[in-house]
C-alpha cells in the first residue's frame, strides 16, 4: 500500500516525497522520464534571496526556505551518500552608481530587521575581494544568505535518499493514496487548457558550464547574469528568460551573449573553456509565485508547481508545507501561493 503518490520527479516532486517520507508516509514517485528530466536538470543552481524590501509572504517564505536549506540538504546527503553540491557561500553584486549605492545602504538596514540576524546584506569595497566583479563605484553588495546547489546532483541525491528510506521512483504506475501533481510545464498547460486564460506557461532558459575552479568562492550577480562556482571545478553561467522559442532544448546566440556578459563582469573568466551548454523550459505560474495546495481540477488531489527560477531555493519549505497539508491537514500556505492566485 502507498499513502502518497507524487506525479513528477523534478525538484518540487522529489522534495515533497522526501518530506512525506520523513513523516512516516509510504511514498511512490511516478515520472515517465525519471528524476530531473526537465527544468530541474539544469546547470545554474543559484539559491539567491529577493532584495530585503517591500516584504511580503513570498519573500518571507523564500527566506525561511533558504534558512532551512543547510539542514535539509545535509539530511538528504546523510541518507543518500551523494553530495547535492550545496554550500552557503554568499554572493557579490556590483553597485553601478550613487543612487544604487544609497538603495543598497537602505536595504542593508532592512536586512538587519527582516533577516532576523540569520544573514547579512553588507556594503563592501572591491579592494577587499580578489574574486569580485567590476564595479563602477568600487563598492559591492555582499549578502551571506545566498547559497549554491548543483541541480542534477541535488535531484540524484534526493532520489537516492527517497529509495534508501523505502520510497519508490518509477516511470509508470497506478496512483494510490493521496496524489500530488508536480508536473511542471505540462501541469500548467493542463490547467490552462481547462480555463479561459493562461494559468501558467513555460519560460525557456539557457545556461552554460565553464571549466574554472572557484569552488569555495561566492557567487557573482552582475548585469542580470548569475556566475555560480560549483564544487566540481566548474562555474555555471546563466540564464536567459525566453517566453517565445521554437526549440526548447537548443542553445544559440542568446547564450553566447550571457557568457560574454559574465566574462565582461568577471575578466578573470576570459579563456575558460565551455564544457556544456544547456537549455530547458521552466514552469512559471501566472502569479509568478509557486502554485501550492488543493488541485483546482482534480478533486481530493494536490498540486506543487510553478518553481520557475526559484524552485530549488523554495524546495525545502515547499516540501514542508505540502506534507503538513496532505498528512496532517495543517494549511500554512500563503494566500498568494494558492492556485486561485493564478486564475
Amino acid at each position: 500500500m502507498v499513502d502518497v503518490t507524487v506525479m513528477g520527479a523534478g525538484i518540487f516532486g522529489l522534495s515533497v516525497a522526501w518530506s512525506c517520507l520523513l513523516r512516516g508516509a509510504r511514498v511512490q514517485v511516478i515520472d515517465p522520464d525519471g528524476p530531473a528530466a526537465g527544468a530541474s536538470g539544469g546547470v545554474v543552481g543559484a539559491l539567491a534571496p529577493h532584495v530585503p524590501e517591500n516584504w511580503n509572504d513570498k519573500k518571507a517564505f523564500q527566506f525561511e526556505s533558504l534558512i532551512m536549506a543547510k539542514a535539509f540538504w545535509r539530511g538528504v546527503q546523510e541518507v543518500s551518500g551523494l553530495s547535492p553540491g550545496y554550500a552557503r557561500l554568499g554572493r557579490l553584486q556590483p553597485i553601478p552608481d550613487v543612487h544604487s549605492l544609497e538603495m543598497a545602504r537602505q536595504r542593508a538596514e532592512n536586512a538587519r530587521a527582516l533577516w532576523q540576524g540569520k544573514a547579512e546584506w553588507q556594503i563592501v569595497s572591491v579592494e577587499d575581494h580578489d574574486w569580485a566583479p567590476i564595479s563602477p563605484t568600487d563598492y559591492l553588495i555582499r549578502d551571506t544568505l545566498t547559497a549554491r546547489i548543483h541541480p542534477r546532483r541535488a535531484c540524484a541525491s534526493l532520489a537516492e535518499a527517497i529509495r534508501m528510506r523505502g520510497g519508490t521512483i518509477t516511470q509508470e504506475g497506478t496512483a494510490q493514496g493521496m496524489v500530488i501533481w508536480a508536473t511542471g510545464v505540462a501541469g500548467l498547460e493542463y490547467l490552462s487548457a481547462a480555463h479561459t486564460r493562461t494559468v501558467g506557461n513555460g519560460v525557456k532558459g539557457q545556461g552554460a558550464l565553464l571549466h574554472f575552479n572557484a569552488a569555495e568562492l561566492p557567487q557573482i550577480f552582475a548585469d542580470s547574469v548569475h556566475v555560480v562556482p560549483h564544487d566540481d571545478g566548474t562555474i555555471a553561467i546563466g540564464s536567459t528568460s525566453e517566453r517565445d522559442y521554437d526549440d526548447p532544448t537548443s542553445t544559440d546566440t542568446a547564450l553566447d551573449d550571457v557568457i560574454a556578459r559574465a566574462m565582461q563582469a568577471m575578466p578573470i573568466l576570459h579563456g575558460a573553456r565551455v564544457v556544456e551548454r544547456w537549455a530547458g523550459v521552466r514552469p512559471r505560474s501566472r502569479s509568478r509565485a509557486p502554485m501550492l495546495g488543493v488541485h483546482p481540477l482534480n478533486p481530493g488531489q494536490f498540486i506543487a508547481n510553478g518553481g520557475f527560477k526559484i524552485g530549488f531555493g523554495m524546495a525545502p519549505k515547499v516540501g514542508q508545507v505540502m506534507a503538513d497539508l496532505m498528512l496532517e491537514g495543517m494549511d500554512t500556505i500563503p494566500q498568494g501561493f494558492r492556485p486561485e492566485a493564478s486564475y
